[in-house]
């Protein structure tokens, strides 16, 4: 629902220095307005106006900060866009997905390769690249956002009702039919016996209005090697081993709610409902493209406001309960690369202060300032630059060394990254609606997909 970055000597000194070269004198006694999404925790939030305060000490600007929910930064900014009032700097976990793309290719943002190429070597693979996109105003491909930070996906899973069921997670299958029959057909009888309450093996998002939905998909497309488009983003969804492979990942996605292993509700999730799912313990697994699920208990364990016993099923569950996993081996035995999702900051062209916006950004990614920011948020955001991966902090526990071994074993973009028109296909979640073809009209699933395929040409062709 809300919402890291640099280190290494070499490279905060580039950033003071790029922080020093953005600091004219008339910077004294200005002000910058900065909208930013409202973080899952209070520890995220408090790292950010600590960070300001420091800004503000330093440089005499004063920072008017607003912070939204994030389902609301998106109608902001597009209103804001439309009135030429804009902030001088924007965050929102929503950006990169919805909007982004489209904004820089009509020219509405910023370039921010100076602050950006000089700690080029700092970022890990796969996360300042995700910035460089095209204009069509300026018909040039530049940076037009800053990396922030990461996420990609995860499976949580319930440790104690697996062992209800009467299985261990060494018992947990790696390749890839096995697995989905592991929950449905195995877990999911045994632990309805022991309990005698109706769980769901699998929490498999479905909802048109859930994120979560595609971010799954798309990792089923990958587990077939689903290429939609080339490295320029042209489409490629003409070959016919892309259809071939989609009709299998959107059978196998959509078996598991055939085969009532899944809530009926999963077709119409939005995004905090498989957590909710997990949480109240009416599903024993869930896909989830973080791992807020495990630190919603984390963050229990070691909240104040709780009771003691709360504060110790919090303790229970992240130290003992609570299995943060990888997806099987794809079909054919291959290790399944996950996509990365980059969350990226902007600065709009007409902003009113982009030269101090800047140096508000050069500030927040040195290293003293974007750590605690990004471990405020508990183990739910992956940093975005080397030095930052190499933090302690994901060594801390084993949830979070599973987040870290994912990431450090390579990912891969997102299309929206090469084809900025597959933000249009995200919002309007073709994915998800591809499902609920199959699921709730019963559509055949290779109708559904020359149904998916004819939209994708349509807007992204």
């Amino acid at each position: 629902m809300r919402s890291k970055v640099i280190g290494a000597l070499s490279i905060a000194v580039a950033a003071v220095g790029l922080f020093a070269a953005t600091a004219p004198a008339l910077a004294q006694g200005k002000t910058i307005t900065v909208w930013w999404g409202k973080g899952f925790y209070k520890s995220e939030d408090d790292a950010l106006l600590e960070t300001i305060k420091k800004f503000e000490a330093k440089t005499g600007i004063k920072v008017e900060l607003s912070q939204y929910a994030i389902q609301d930064m998106i109608p902001k900014t597009v209103a804001a866009l439309d009135s030429g009032t804009v902030p001088d700097v924007a965050y929102s976990d929503s950006y990169d997905v919805q909007a982004q793309g489209k904004w820089a290719y009509e020219g509405k943002l910023e370039d921010l390769s100076d602050i950006l190429l000089p700690m080029k070597d700092a970022f890990a693979p796969n996360t300042l690249e995700t910035a460089l996109l095209y204009n069509d105003v300026a018909k040039k491909k530049a940076y037009y956002g800053f990396p922030l930070k990461q996420q990609s996906m995860h499976v949580q899973i319930w440790g104690d009702m697996l062992e209800k069921a009467g299985f261990k997670a060494a018992d947990i299958p790696t390749k890839w039919e096995d697995y989905w029959s592991f929950w449905c057909d195995k877990v999911q009888p045994a632990v309805r016996k022991a309990t005698g309450q109706r769980i769901y093996g699998v929490g498999q998002p479905m909802g048109v209005e859930s994120t979560d939905s595609f971010q799954s998909f798309y990792t089923f497309m990958d587990a077939y090697h689903v290429k939609l488009v080339d490295d320029d983003g042209k489409l490629l969804v003409d070959d016919p081993k892309v259809r071939d492979g989609l009709i299998h990942a959107l059978k196998d996605y959509t078996d598991t709610y055939i085969k009532a292993c899944s809530p009926p509700s999963s077709t119409t999730w939005k995004d905090p409902d498989n957590n909710v799912a997990f949480h109240n313990k009416t599903i024993v697994m869930t896909h989830n493209f973080t791992i807020s699920i495990a630190a919603k208990w984390f963050e229990d364990s070691t909240n104040p406001a709780l009771t003691d016993a709360q504060r110790a099923a919090g303790k229970q569950a992240y130290e003992q309960d609570i299995i943060t996993a990888s997806f099987p081996k794809a079909p054919d035995g291959s290790t399944i690369r996950y996509r990365s999702d980059v969350k990226t900051g902007l600065i709009f062209a007409n902003a009113r202060n982009k030269a101090e916006g800047k140096q508000f950004i050069a500030f927040l990614l040195q290293e003293e300032n974007v750590r605690p920011y990004i471990e405020g948020a508990l183990g739910r955001w992956f940093p975005v630059t080397k030095a930052s991966q190499a933090s302690p902090f994901w060594q801390a526990d084993r949830h979070r060394k599973a987040v870290y071994n994912q990431f450090t074993g390579g990912t891969a973009p997102f299309d929206f990254t090469k084809n900025w028109k597959f933000t249009i296909l995200n919002n309007e979640n073709v994915w998800a609606k591809a499902m609920n073809r199959v699921v709730s009209e019963k559509v055949p699933v290779d109708k559904a997909v020359d149904e998916l395929i004819a939209r994708i040409k349509q807007v992204a062709g």
